[in-house]
């Protein structure tokens, strides 16, 4: 199963409203990464990780050319580091995150990204619950928050009309 870490933004803190800028960075092989290294930085905006990559690339080339090393020693070179690019492109978006001043929040292991958004907003509204109010936020499922408040007028049932129960149903209980 793939591992996913989360990261938020320092500034907005780690609320609800800052939930939507929420990152998730899939730990592991990156295929694109490795197949087309430079579209893959400049996609995913690592431009620190492009330049490096590039000089990297073009001065190892470069002193293997000038030590006479063959042009399929070289290509072989090149696909080392194609696949280095591969496998530490999570580690270079981390980089990245943390040199913008992101923070790592959670580890999520999961099947796919979905998933992991799902599970880790599943135990991070958890550990949030009470702590943010949000008046955005209804927990349909409890109850209004005036009942059972000891002395207040508006935590007792309303009274029933004279005639009964309006409804289909006139008494509690009767027969259809």
């Amino acid at each position: 199963m793939p591992v996913y870490t989360v990261h938020a933004p320092v500034g907005n803190g780690a609320d609800l409203a800052a939930a939507d800028k929420f990152t998730f960075v899939r730990d592991g092989f990156h295929f694109w990464a490795a197949l087309a290294g430079v579209i893959w930085l400049a996609w995913n905006r690592l431009w620190l990780a492009l330049i490096g990559w590039l000089v990297l690339t073009f001065a190892i080339d470069f002193a293997l050319a000038r030590l006479g090393v063959g042009r399929g020693a070289i290509s072989l070179v090149d696909l080392i580091l194609m696949l280095l690019l591969g496998f530490e492109a999570a580690s270079l978006q981390r980089w990245t995150l943390s040199r913008r001043n992101w923070r790592q929040l959670d580890i999520v292991v999961a099947d796919d990204e979905e998933a992991a958004e799902r599970r880790f907003f599943d135990r991070w509204a958890a550990r949030h619950r009470g702590v943010v109010n949000d008046q955005r936020s209804i927990d349909r499922g409890a109850p209004p928050p005036t009942r059972d408040v000891p002395g207040q007028p508006f935590s007792k049932a309303p009274p029933l009309p004279q005639g009964g129960i309006i409804g289909l149903f006139p008494e509690p209980g009767g027969s259809r």
